[in-house]
């Protein structure tokens, strides 16, 4: 290992503690929407639960064996990581089907719904799309950039802000309607706040990292922007149309 490859390694040294505050977000954000009605959720949803766990969690295991200087098993267990990203990906995109059904439910029985009109599940299923995108995008980058000890991490990390979104909206949505009762708020506003939220963490981690200029961050950045537009987005008949033929068919 020559003195750039050792520097670019010990810029990390700590990462592994800080990954450890998006999982706790992650982990806390979903927990009652998760953990609330555990057995009336789908398979998909509780495939993509682990697996999105796992991922967080390999997240911290890795920089940490790079840390103690394990690099064997940080490349073991690397080839492993790789296949579950995979399996966050797809079990997220075959989960969409289920804000098709909710769509569709909420049309017919608006009073079960409250606030959740149908715009709001084709807005988010169209987000989730362009996320898991831009997460599949970020793991290839982070396998073809392997031997940059610097840009591998970093394509990494932005995957949790990439994906981060979705867990922290519903711990805000549920805190909104407890503590303001449900209401318009639980829907594009909780949406702003929690991609600010997550907006924020990236700034301060590429800040903290110097990662700034660099294309993981605005893709993570560009992703964040674009779920801000799920109103319009939701509400935009030939993309409903389209998600029906494409999810549903």
């Amino acid at each position: 290992m020559d003195e750039a490859q050792r520097k670019g390694l010990n810029r990390y040294n700590d990462l592994y503690l800080w990954m450890l505050i998006p999982m706790a977000i992650m982990q806390l954000g979903i927990f009652v929407d998760y953990w609330g009605d555990l057995t009336d959720n789908a398979w998909p949803v509780h495939v993509h639960y682990w697996t999105a766990t796992l991922w967080y969690l390999f997240l911290v295991l890795q920089p940490y064996y790079a840390a103690q200087r394990q690099f064997e098993r940080h490349r073991t267990y690397g080839i492993i990581g790789f296949f579950l990203a995979g399996g966050v990906a797809l079990t997220a995109i075959s989960a969409l089907n289920r804000d098709m059904v909710n769509a569709e439910r909420a049309a017919q029985f608006p009073d079960q719904f409250g606030p959740f009109e149908p715009w709001f599940f084709y807005g988010v299923a169209t987000v989730e799309l362009v996320m898991m995108t831009a997460f599949i995008i970020a793991v290839i980058q982070a396998i073809r950039h392997r031997k940059s000890l610097q840009d591998h991490a970093w394509w990494l990390v932005s995957t949790v802000f990439i994906i981060m979104m979705p867990a922290l909206a519903r711990g805000l949505g549920f805190l909104w309607g407890v503590l303001l009762g449900p209401g318009p708020g639980q829907t594009t506003e909780v949406l702003y706040i929690s991609t600010a939220m997550t907006v924020a963490l990236l700034a301060w981690g590429a800040q903290r990292y110097g990662r700034f200029n660099h294309p993981a961050t605005w893709l993570a950045l560009g992703v964040n922007l674009f779920n801000m537009l799920v109103y319009p987005l939701g509400n935009w008949v030939p993309l409903q149309q389209f998600l029906h033929a494409v999810i549903k068919s």
